[in-house]
């Protein structure tokens, strides 16, 4: 009982240093921003007491359903203390370096400043921008190796724990597959990225057959990298698109999706779904992490909103007023849930 006593100390030391990094940071950069930027607006808004408190109390809920989840065997503790820390010393120059890039694109409203040798007939062209104001949008082996760090900011630290969340429902749907072996059950991961969710699957699911599929050739590489030194069976990485996903019909026993559905039209939304729809087998579990929205988290409007003034994210205020729980269903999901935690909502649901 100490020692777990001790690890749960261990974890919200960990988690509260890592809000206090992501803070700092914030601040850091708004001043240098100024310094270099005098006539620049920041984009700062006030934040009263209560939505501090708010915020706060919601950080504090996530670290325990996190922490809980972890001391129910859901998924291995190690993965609550599994950070990149080399990796992360590495990326936080190259964004330093980058931000006066970073807010002259915002300034110009520059936002299809991508690398000039891409293909752009490969890419959708909701696709061929530069999200968040990043350089060279998702298309480099740059802006691939910045990415994670630039999300562990972004939530003060609490990314992993809200990708973790995906974990428990996706464990719950699969049992409808208990009378199987753990080695043919396939779980796809979709817009991957550079593979922290992917690490996190395979920590829960040691023995399942997992596969991360991305429209970025840079992610996938980076994921690659990230991922190589992972036990278990090598996770394959595909590139395709999510709106015509490269697999049969009634092939996959579950789909994870993370942070994809914001920044996809309305209409793609629907397709994306039509697809994981199709390619899952009768019984199989589809679960989704996502912004929160304006339906369940309204003492949270402040903060989209300024989520969607700051950031280059021109479908993001359509997203957080969308019925995604009715496009569930119509594709013809069933047994459709969902909770927010912090700064995410997940939906799960069953084929």
């Amino acid at each position: 009982m100490a020692r777990e006593q001790i690890s749960k100390i261990a974890y919200k030391t960990l988690q509260q240093g890592k809000s206090i990094a992501g803070l700092a940071h914030k601040e850091l950069s708004t001043r240098i921003m100024k310094l270099i930027l005098p006539d620049e607006k920041t984009g700062d808004f006030n934040i009263d007491k209560k939505l501090l408190l708010d915020i706060q109390n919601s950080m504090d809920i996530l670290r325990e359903e996190d922490w809980n989840d972890a001391e129910k065997n859901i998924y291995p503790q190690k993965l609550l203390f599994d950070e990149p820390w080399l990796r992360y010393l590495t990326q936080y120059p190259k964004i330093l370096l980058d931000m006066p890039n970073t807010w002259d694109r915002r300034r110009k409203k520059n936002y299809q400043d991508l690398p000039k040798n891409i293909d752009n007939e490969n890419y959708p062209n909701y696709y061929l921008r530069n999200f968040h104001h990043q350089t060279d949008g998702y298309l480099s082996d740059f802006s691939a190796s910045i990415y994670d760090l630039q999300v562990e900011i972004l939530f003060n630290g609490s990314a992993d724990a809200m990708r973790r969340r995906i974990i428990k429902p996706l464990k719950e749907g699969l049992n409808n597959f208990s009378n199987r072996k753990k080695s043919s059950i396939k779980i796809l991961d979709v817009a991957t990225g550079s593979g922290r969710t992917l690490k996190q699957l395979r920590g829960a699911f040691p023995k399942e057959k997992i596969l991360g599929l991305d429209l970025s050739g840079s992610y996938l590489k980076e994921a690659s990298r990230f991922i190589s030194d992972l036990e278990g069976d090598l996770i394959e990485l595909i590139k395709g698109n999510a709106e015509d996903l490269p697999f049969e019909d009634n092939s996959l026993q579950g789909i994870s999706c993370v942070y994809l559905f914001h920044e996809l039209p309305r209409k793609v939304r629907e397709n994306v779904l039509n697809q994981f729809f199709r390619v899952l087998e009768p019984g199989g579990i589809l679960v989704l992490a996502d912004s929160i929205q304006i339906d369940d988290s309204p003492d949270f409007i402040q903060i989209m909103d300024n989520f969607h003034k700051s950031f280059h994210e021109p479908f993001y205020s359509d997203y957080i007023k969308d019925d995604i729980n009715s496009k569930i269903e119509k594709v013809g999901f069933n047994n459709i849930n969902s909770n927010s935690f912090f700064m995410t909502k997940v939906w799960s649901a069953v084929k």
